[in-house]
C-alpha cells in the first residue's frame, strides 16, 4: 500500500488498557489516511493523534550545521496519566539532518531523560506511550556520527528544546489543570537528591490540590521532601513562590499572605526549594489538580 517494509512502520496507541481495538475501523482509517498524505500533514496528525487533549502539540526549528539549514519537528499528545517516566502520551520526533541512528539514539535518550521523565500532570503512568525520532539526511550535511563533533552541541540542543516545549504543553493542558507549575531544587547534595526532591513534590496530591487552592502550605512541600527518600535537615530549607519567601531557615515562615496568594493566582508558578546542601539542581514540571480532574476520570469510560 505504501510500498514500504513491515518493519519500517512503527505502531502506537493509547487507550482503556485491555479494551481490544477497533481493527476494522483502524484498518479502514489507514486507507483513508493513504490519500491524505501530505509534506504539510503535520498539524493535521497532530490533531489526529489527541484523545482527552483540549489543544495540539506541534513544534518545529531550524538550525544551522555544516552551512545547511537543518530543521527539526515534532507532535504529541497527552494530558492525563502523565508522570516521571513519561505515561499516556505519544511523541514524534522527525529531522531532516544527516545524523547516524546510534548518535540519533543518544541525543533522544538523553534528550528524554530531562523533558518528558520530568513532568506530572497526576503521578500516574499506564502501560502505553512512545517517544520516537526520524531522520531522513536530506539537509545534506556532513554525517553527525559521534560527540566529538562540532556541531554535536547545536543539534543536541535544538532537539532538547523542542522536547522541552513539547513536555511543557502537555503539562498545561493536564486534565483539569489550571496552573503550570515549575518546580526547581537548588542547593542539593547531589544530582540524584534534587531530582527525587523534585519528582515528589510534583507528584504530591496534596501541594497540587494547594496550588489549585492558591494556598501557600509550604508544610506539604517539605513533608514531600521529607518522604522522598533523601536525606537532609529540614531547619536549612527555604522555599520560594516565584521571588516570594514562603519559608527561611530554621523554619522562618514570616511571609505576607497576600502576596502569596496573589503569586498563586497566576497561570504559571516558579516554585523553587533550597537544600542548601550543595550545589546540585534539577527541574521538572508540574500542574495542579482540580475538581474537573476528578470529572474526567471518573466518567472516562463513559
Amino acid at each position: 500500500m505504501l510500498d514500504v517494509y513491515e518493519h519500517e512502520v512503527l505502531v502506537s496507541s493509547t487507550g482503556i488498557i485491555g479494551k481490544p481495538l477497533p481493527v476494522n475501523n483502524i484498518i479502514k482509517g489507514v486507507y483513508n489516511a493513504r490519500k491524505e498524505l501530505s509534506k504539510n500533514g503535520s498539524i493535521l496528525a497532530a490533531e489526529a493523534i489527541k484523545t482527552t487533549d483540549k489543544c495540539t502539540k506541534e513544534i518545529a526549528v531550524e538550525l544551522m550545521i555544516d552551512h545547511k539549514t537543518v530543521k527539526i519537528g515534532g507532535i504529541a499528545k497527552g494530558s492525563g496519566m502523565i508522570a516521571p517516566n513519561m505515561a499516556t502520551m505519544l511523541a514524534f520526533i522527525t529531522t531532516d539532518a544527516n545524523v547516524s541512528s546510534e548518535l540519533l539514539q543518544y541525543f533522544l535518550k538523553k534528550a528524554v531523560e530531562r523533558t518528558f521523565n520530568r513532568i506530572s500532570v497526576d503521578g500516574d503512568m499506564s502501560t502505553n506511550d512512545m517517544v520516537v525520532a526520524m531522520a531522513n539526511g536530506m539537509a545534506g550535511n556532513k554525517e553527525l556520527y559521534n560527540t566529538n563533533d562540532p556541531d554535536y552541541r547545536i543539534f543536541y540542543e535544538a532537539l532538547e528544546f523542542v522536547l522541552l516545549r513539547l513536555s511543557k504543553m502537555i503539562v498545561i493542558d493536564g486534565e483539569g489543570a489550571t496552573k503550570f507549575i515549575e518546580v526547581r531544587i537548588n542547593g542539593a547534595a547531589t544530582e540524584n537528591n534534587a531530582l527525587k526532591a523534585a519528582k515528589a513534590i510534583s507528584n504530591s496530591n496534596l501541594v497540587k490540590t494547594a496550588m489549585y487552592g492558591e494556598d501557600a502550605n509550604w508544610g506539604r512541600i517539605l513533608a514531600a521532601i521529607g518522604y522522598s527518600g533523601i536525606e537532609f535537615k529540614p531547619e536549612n530549607v527555604e522555599i520560594y513562590f516565584d521571588n516570594l519567601q514562603i519559608l527561611s531557615k530554621n523554619y522562618g515562615a514570616g511571609f505576607c499572605e497576600d502576596k502569596a496568594r496573589k503569586i498563586l493566582m497566576g497561570k504559571e508558578i516558579k516554585l523553587t526549594v533550597d537544600l542548601n546542601q550543595g550545589y546540585k539542581t534539577a527541574t521538572y514540571m508540574t500542574c495542579d489538580l482540580s475538581k474537573d480532574y476528578v470529572d474526567i476520570n471518573a466518567n472516562y469510560r463513559t
